[in-house]
């Protein structure tokens, strides 16, 4: 079944992908997906790639980047998505319940700063907004 788009869809201020509804330009959505495409690995989020080696071995997951993409995803509609990027990030922090900036997914230990001032706010800020409905 194809889904009908509204008029603000056709005129390019939002876009139609399978039968759900991406707000925003469509550069927006190609961007959030470039990004997942080319920095993530199962929810975790990566600043940059290294080199050729896998995500994951090159550096620890940034948690800050990892909250910012379950925001996003909740800006796109995208609330499951949103909270599967949400879960897989909050239980990255440590037996005292703090942050790190980084976690290592491999070995399942905090990276660098701990506490991560950034991180915190960015899981507060995520915890609130994701508890409402999406804008």
């Amino acid at each position: 079944m194809t889904p009908s788009c509204s008029p603000a869809i056709r005129t390019g201020s939002s876009c139609c992908v399978g039968s759900e509804l991406w707000t925003g330009p469509p550069r927006t959505r190609a961007t959030l997906l470039a990004f997942e495409r080319e920095l993530t690995t199962g929810h975790y989020a990566y600043r940059f790639r290294h080199d050729e080696r896998p995500l994951e071995e090159a550096e620890g997951a940034f948690l800050l980047c990892g909250f910012i993409m379950a925001l996003a995803e909740h800006q796109q509609h995208r609330h499951e998505e949103a909270l599967r990027w949400f879960e897989r990030n909050r239980a990255a922090c440590g037996t005292t319940g703090l942050f790190a900036e980084e976690f290592d997914i491999r070995h399942r230990q905090l990276r660098g700063n701990v506490p991560q001032a950034f991180v915190h706010a960015l899981f507060l800020e995520s915890a609130t907004r994701l508890a409402a409905p999406p804008p």
